[in-house]
């Protein structure tokens, strides 16, 4: 146990021998290159070295783009020169002297309007010359009427298209300010049933049906086949031409089915 204990504290007397002659090496080192890296201080002290900051902006400097292509391309003018002329405008004859003209005065009257002399009418040539005969005072220039007008002629007649009010058993188009151009076309139809179909129209301004819709107010029958051949009926009917017109015009077109014999 004894033996135990000196050998400890022999050891424990190397160690803090080894860790004095260590640190003192290690200090004696640090010295030794202080001195020799030059960490010496220097009396009297250098002079203070000084060195100019400039922070004045730069001047953008303004790049020229050049016009590319092929059109030839000019210089710009210099509006502070002189415009120098190739050749100056004269006058074909010198004056001798300079223009006068009488100074404009008022006097108490004011202007005195002048009138236009009356105008003569000009004369018909065509009224001067008679018939080719020579022997009858005829108005050549009159308008030209029958001297009987026939009862196809008349508004109203079921076969002509002048239709007025409501003819019995024919199509009756209303559409504000417009006509239609011929007759109005009938429809075709292969069933036993009897009434009528009021088709509503969309007419443009060329008097073109664009679109139609049967069943509007006024319909007393509700077969699909009549109302299929009022519509096709409908959009083959024309109107006339109307550049005042709405682009789609609205009317309608009613049509009276009767049974067939």
């Amino acid at each position: 146990m004894k033996k135990y204990q000196e050998i400890q504290k022999k050891t424990e007397r190397t160690g803090k021998t080894v860790a004095i002659i260590s640190t003192v090496a290690f200090h004696a080192a640090l010295v030794v290159f202080g001195v020799c890296s030059g960490l010496k201080y220097i009396y009297p002290p250098p002079p203070e070295q000084s060195f100019v900051i400039d922070f004045s902006q730069e001047e953008k400097v303004t790049v020229q783009q050049q016009r590319r292509g092929s059109a030839p391309q000019t210089e710009e003018p210099d509006r502070t020169k002189k415009i120098n002329l190739v050749q100056k405008s004269e006058a074909q004859e010198l004056g001798k002297k300079a223009n006068k003209a009488p100074e404009a005065t008022m006097d108490d009257f004011g202007d005195v309007e002048k009138y236009e002399p009356p105008r003569e009418k000009p004369i018909e040539k065509r009224a001067l010359f008679h018939a080719a005969n020579n022997k009858t005072d005829k108005d050549t220039l009159a308008a030209q009427t029958a001297s009987k007008v026939t009862e196809a002629l008349k508004e109203g007649h079921a076969s002509g298209n002048t239709k007025k009010g409501k003819t019995s058993g024919e199509p009756n188009a209303h559409l504000k300010g417009r006509n239609t151009v011929g007759v109005i076309a009938k429809p075709e139809y292969n069933v036993q049933d009897a009434g009528t179909v009021v088709v509503k129209i969309w007419v443009d301004q060329y008097g073109t049906v664009t679109k139609a819709q049967p069943g509007a107010q006024g319909t007393t029958v509700n077969n699909s086949v009549l109302w299929n051949a009022a519509r096709k009926a409908a959009l083959q009917t024309h109107f006339n031409m109307d550049g005042n017109a709405p682009a789609l015009q609205q009317g309608t077109i009613t049509y009276i089915f009767t049974l067939k014999k």
